[in-house]
């Protein structure tokens, strides 16, 4: 094969991963969808890459490297298959479904929101602040619109790791002079050894570049006046100190810029409008209790069933393999009271796909598949062996008791997952006064704080709970269509 050849339609990477499309090409690279041919329906995305020779045992020890990291805002790396005779290398990764920044700012002709702007920003110093304090530290070194994806909810991620590396103590300078010419620091081009700062200026070339509708990626004299009128003007002296052109003069950490950000009051609390519209792919709910006894299977069918009301597909999966909730509801549903197990792992009940006790390797074929929304029972938080499943989902949702005594259930493991990212979270507390919900939202800085009213049947449409559910799923979810009353056995 001759480097920079694209692979056919139909080929096999291991004898695994099957092509199904190119969708990305660079320079170095290229990026395929493929088809996993050991879990059917279950697609990643394949970069091939062409490292030179002297590369070749630095690329290998980045990919192990890269597989070890854990964010919601990077994809899963989940196989490696170094250079072969031809030096050619492949990495496996999560298939994010929805557009690149780069394709979103076109398709809005350069001109984007400043929330929009900020809302990226808060999401990108997330994600970094993750990298810079990893052991050890990793730097991206290419935030370019190109490497951002979003998904249709608008969350980032970041999708190309091809020149991130280790910093290394006592190195004076990069030994390769890699990035993007107008989105990388001084010192990635031979000045210096790129460092954590060196995404900061990243950062700041590109939120420059967003807010002066991309005419502009470096500081220069009279630069400011490009930049549009909405944007708040107490930011602009932080987008300056970004892109200092000495490291030193920059801020020293992503999580300085923060609160530079967080002083002006700049981070929003809401998310902006998503692209549901623009790029459809699977919606992931996470459904998890704060603890036990909260209610969240009641609340996971409730919303499958609203979802399922607007003539979307539906899967409601099982994730506690010691859960037998979803058998007695099979029992039932198929008209057997006997106390023999099914065969059979899924049923369906008024366009819902029930999954039986699904462990976690069977969920990635769901993921894959045709479902518009997958939601995720994951039981309570005490078995947070699954919380992973919570952290990376679209829209991850935490219940918890709407009594006084017990709403602090809720506050505890907020503050024992302080270290993840909680922009995305919802909370819903069963029968909780409006005072509680209020008094909540104040402790955790969020409006996405609901009370769940009293829903006796959760196959069935309640009043309340769709005004609750329409308000949480604003922007996921079209509104459902009235059907009528479902009663087992008469379907």
């Amino acid at each position: 094969m001759d480097k920079g050849s694209l692979l056919l339609e139909g080929q096999t990477i291991g004898e695994r991963y099957k092509i199904q499309q190119v969708i990305g090409s660079g320079g170095m690279s290229h990026v395929y969808l493929v088809e996993d041919m050991k879990l059917p329906g279950k697609h990643w995305a394949v970069k091939q890459c062409y490292p030179l020779p002297q590369q070749y045992s630095s690329i290998e020890e980045e990919a192990e490297l890269l597989i070890t990291l854990s964010h919601p805002r990077l994809p899963r790396i989940v196989d490696f298959f170094p250079p072969d005779k031809y030096g050619v290398a492949y990495l496996v990764m999560d298939y994010i479904q929805g557009m690149t920044l780069e394709k979103y700012f076109n398709n809005h002709k350069g001109k984007v929101k400043s929330e929009f702007i900020l809302h990226l920003a808060n999401q990108l110093l997330e994600v970094l602040d993750y990298l810079h304090h990893h052991d050890p530290p990793i730097v991206f070194r290419d935030l370019k619109p190109s490497n951002i994806m979003l998904t249709p909810q608008l969350e980032l991620r970041l999708i190309d790791f091809g020149i991130a590396r280790n910093y290394k103590q006592n190195q004076d300078q990069d030994t390769m002079k890699l990035g993007t010419v107008g989105f990388a620091a001084p010192e990635q081009y031979g000045t210096g050894q790129s460092d954590a700062r060196s995404d900061l200026y990243g950062l700041g070339a590109l939120l420059l570049y967003l807010s002066t509708g991309g005419k502009r990626s470096e500081w220069l004299t009279g630069v400011d006046q490009y930049i549009q009128g909405d944007f708040p003007r107490d930011i602009i002296p932080i987008i300056r100190k970004l892109l200092e052109h000495s490291p030193d003069d920059r801020f020293q950490s992503a999580r300085d810029v923060r609160q530079a950000l967080s002083h002006n009051r700049r981070i929003p609390n809401q998310e902006p409008t998503s692209i549901r519209n623009e790029s459809v792919g699977t919606c992931v709910i996470a459904v998890m209790g704060a603890t036990g006894g909260v209610g969240t299977t009641h609340t996971a069918i409730a919303m499958a069933h609203y979802l399922a009301r607007s003539s979307e597909k539906v899967a409601l999966v099982e994730m506690d393999i010691k859960a037998n909730a979803f058998s007695r509801i099979q029992q039932i549903v198929v008209g057997d009271h006997t106390t023999g197990r099914h065969t059979h792992r899924s049923f369906s009940v008024e366009g819902v796909d029930y999954w039986v006790q699904t462990a976690r390797a069977n969920i990635i074929g769901l993921l894959g598949g045709s479902y518009r929304y997958v939601i995720m029972d994951l039981g309570s938080y005490e078995d947070n062996d699954r919380l992973e499943e919570f952290l990376r989902a679209d829209v991850p949702i935490l219940v918890g008791s709407g009594s006084e005594w017990r709403q602090q259930d809720v506050t505890e493991a907020v503050s024992r997952l302080a270290v993840y990212p909680q922009t995305k979270w919802t909370y819903c507390l069963a029968l909780a006064a409006r005072e509680a919900v209020q008094r909540l939202r104040k402790q955790l800085n969020t409006t996405k704080v609901y009370s769940l009213p009293l829903h006796m049947d959760p196959f069935d449409q309640c009043e309340e709970m769709e005004r609750v559910c329409s308000q949480i799923f604003r922007g996921f979810a079209p509104v459902p269509v009235k059907k009528r009353k479902f009663r087992f056995g008469l379907h």
